[in-house]
């Protein structure tokens, strides 16, 4: 079962309340359209008070990207973040290393992304880690990235946390066929 326990618009808008209600205290962050649009060095608008306002709450943050070095080091270093390069989520691999380097339990540990297919599903892999799905920054036109968010389509949120009641904070989905 894919499972979604928070959904939002965007990275900046996860807060610190909403990650000590539901006994996070570490991150493990893609890059590609959930820190920044794919390919561009620099962090997308309020990425870096965000990741400051995160750090002074105590939340721990590493970067988890498919992507090679030479993309996600200097990303990382701009924004004073450890990482792992080429994770190969959504296997677990990835994630375990950051897990081992970030010292936290599974339970308090959430995998926030944009890709049904190798965020949410490498945080499903990964018993008791929490699932942050963020829309991408920028939707893929072209290419193999734009196909895969055609078939995501029927696993992504319902609902997005509005901060009023945790009813609207959990989103379940299930692994389904669109029969057409």
């Amino acid at each position: 079962m894919l499972k979604i326990d928070i959904a939002l618009k965007s990275i900046v808008d996860l807060t610190p309340d909403i990650l000590k209600e539901n006994g996070i205290k570490g991150l493990l962050l893609d890059l590609d359209n959930t820190l920044t649009t794919h390919d561009n060095p620099r962090p997308a608008d309020g990425v870096p008070e965000w990741i400051t306002s995160m750090k002074q709450n105590g939340i721990k943050m590493m970067i988890v990207s498919n992507n090679h070095f030479e993309r996600v080091k200097p990303f990382a270093e701009k924004l004073g973040l450890e990482f792992v390069c080429e994770g190969k989520k959504p296997l677990p691999d990835g994630f375990n290393r950051a897990q081992k380097l970030m010292d936290l339990p599974s339970e308090n540990l959430a995998v926030v992304g944009d890709q049904i297919y190798t965020d949410v599903l490498g945080a499903a892999l990964k018993p008791r880690v929490k699932c942050v799905y963020v829309f991408p920054i920028e939707f893929e036109k072209k290419g193999f990235l734009a196909f895969k968010r055609k078939i995501e389509g029927p696993f992504l949120p319902k609902k997005l946390y509005d901060g009023k009641s945790s009813a609207n904070l959990t989103y379940k989905s299930r692994i389904r066929r669109k029969i057409t």
